[in-house]
């Protein structure tokens, strides 16, 4: 077992709330509860994050969350969600062990915003930078 808090809440040494568990994967309420009913979904083996995850860790992982983000959906009446990963701490990882957000909306003034900017796309450069990234995946 890695040392970290999430792994600690898998082995039971720190309490948590849990909605759903089985042999490969943990949700439990955040702590923050940036809205109410946000739920971490987690995967029980220890990685840092999505990024050192596996094909098979991420397919079990990702497999379990259409039904829990619909379960928490009807339970708290929430009318969306954002679904959240962060990975490493410049995009807001604070937790290095990979887990999914799962943050129910109810309205406008949840004081939760997520913004992307608009500009002209350079569709040369897109399909350049598209080029070097298929040639990464295919590596």
């Amino acid at each position: 077992m890695n040392d970290c808090i999430f792994c600690k809440i898998v082995a039971g040494e720190i309490p948590s709330s849990k909605v759903y568990e089985d042999d490969q994967v943990l949700a439990f309420l955040d702590i923050s509860q940036t809205t109410p009913g946000h739920t971490l979904l987690i995967p029980k083996r220890h990685v840092r994050n999505v990024l050192e995850m596996e094909a098979d860790l991420a397919s079990t992982t990702f497999s379990r969350l259409p039904k829990i983000a619909r379960a928490l959906q009807k339970a708290t009446n929430a009318v969306g969600m954002n679904i959240i990963n962060n990975n490493e701490e410049i995009a807001g990882q604070t937790v290095f062990h990979a887990h999914i957000h799962l943050v129910p909306r109810y309205d406008e003034k949840d004081g939760i915003k997520i913004e992307y900017t608009e500009h002209e796309p350079d569709f040369e450069a897109l399909g350049k930078l598209a080029a070097q990234i298929a040639n990464e995946v295919e590596a």
